[in-house]
């Protein structure tokens, strides 16, 4: 008995030297917008540069949604656009509601 418990303390100190079954969490991003002002910074574009999703592309209307699965891409007459949540009914459902907004009937 005393050379089981001799031997169970011997492993205990080893896990606890050796962080033994203890993961590293990986850390969380900054709550700052640092992270993100270095990648824009570094990012290399002669055209332009998306600022949702730091894409180079000819022009600001040609800007992807950050989330195209869950998003519907609206351009506007002016040559911008915007990323809107899909509305889950009808294929072109957001779109016709922005429109409609955008009209004042909405």
């Amino acid at each position: 008995m005393l050379l089981v418990s001799s031997a169970f303390a011997q492993f205990q100190f080893f896990d606890q030297m050796f962080g033994g079954q203890q993961e590293q969490q990986p850390q969380n991003t900054a709550s700052d917008s640092q992270w993100f002002r270095h990648n824009w910074e570094n990012a290399h574009c002669d055209k332009y540069l998306c600022p949702g999703t730091l894409s180079c592309v000819h022009f600001p209307h040609h800007c992807p949604c950050a989330f195209p699965e869950t998003e519907d891409k609206i351009e506007l007459g002016d040559g911008s656009m915007l990323c809107a949540s899909k509305g889950g009914y009808r294929e072109g459902e957001t779109l016709r509601k922005i429109e409609l907004a955008r009209k004042g009937l909405l």
